[in-house]
Formats: structure tokens, sequence, C-alpha cells
């Protein structure tokens, strides 16, 4: 049985102020907590993109220091906050109230309460 993860919003607004507000230097951090909760690969996969978003671009700013700075990197981090903020708030968790995954269809019977027998009640 796959593992869900439900987060409210407010959680979810935590985890991107927190990327917004280390100028995306803890990125990973609500990343490895999903790969960590809910252990799948697609989940260690996103953990390990932005860790090497990390390690890429700390040298690339450390060695593009000089002068008014790079206007590529910005371009960079911009879009990878944004993706990372987008992912965390619309991709990452699964939503709430949908506990055991999509609802039923239109006109499909409900599966019977616990304990309920099958068939016709009345003829008990």
């Amino acid at each position: 049985m796959e593992k869900r993860l439900e987060a409210g919003w407010l959680q979810r607004i935590a985890w991107s102020v927190l990327a917004w507000g280390s100028l995306g230097l803890l990125m990973w951090v609500p990343f490895l907590y999903v790969a960590i909760r809910r252990g799948r690969g697609s989940d260690w996969g996103a953990f390990a993109s932005f860790v090497l978003y990390e390690c890429v671009t700390i040298p690339w700013a450390a060695i593009t220091s000089d002068g008014d700075g790079d206007p590529i990197l910005g371009a960079v981090f911009v879009l990878c906050v944004l993706t990372a903020t987008a992912m965390l708030l619309f991709a990452l968790f699964d939503g709430r109230g949908t506990a055991q995954g999509a609802q039923l269809a239109y006109g499909t019977p409900a599966p019977p309460a616990q304990g309920q027998p099958y068939g016709y009640p009345y003829a008990q």
C-alpha cells in the first residue's frame, strides 16, 4: 500500500517560507522530510535534485563574486525557488479529506459499512 503524506495549507506555506526565507539555502529540507516520511523513489529524486542545486550554485556564486553579479545565476536561483514553491504548494503533499484515495464516481454503490451483511437486509 502506498504511503500518503497529508498537509494543510498552513504547513505547505510554512515550508515555502523556509525556502524563500533562507534565500534558497535550505530549499532541500522539506524534500528530505517528505522523502523520509513517504519513501518513494520520486521523493528521493526531488531531494537529490535540490541538494545537487545547492552543491552547484554555492561554488558558482563564490567563483563569480566579482563585479555586479551574474544574471544567469540570479535567473537560475529565481527559477529554482519558484519551482520548489510550486512543488511544495501544489504537487508534493496529498490533500486532506481523501482518506482512501479518489472518491467514488457518481452512480457507483458505496461499499457496505463494517458489520453490515451483503444482500437483502430484510431476509434475516
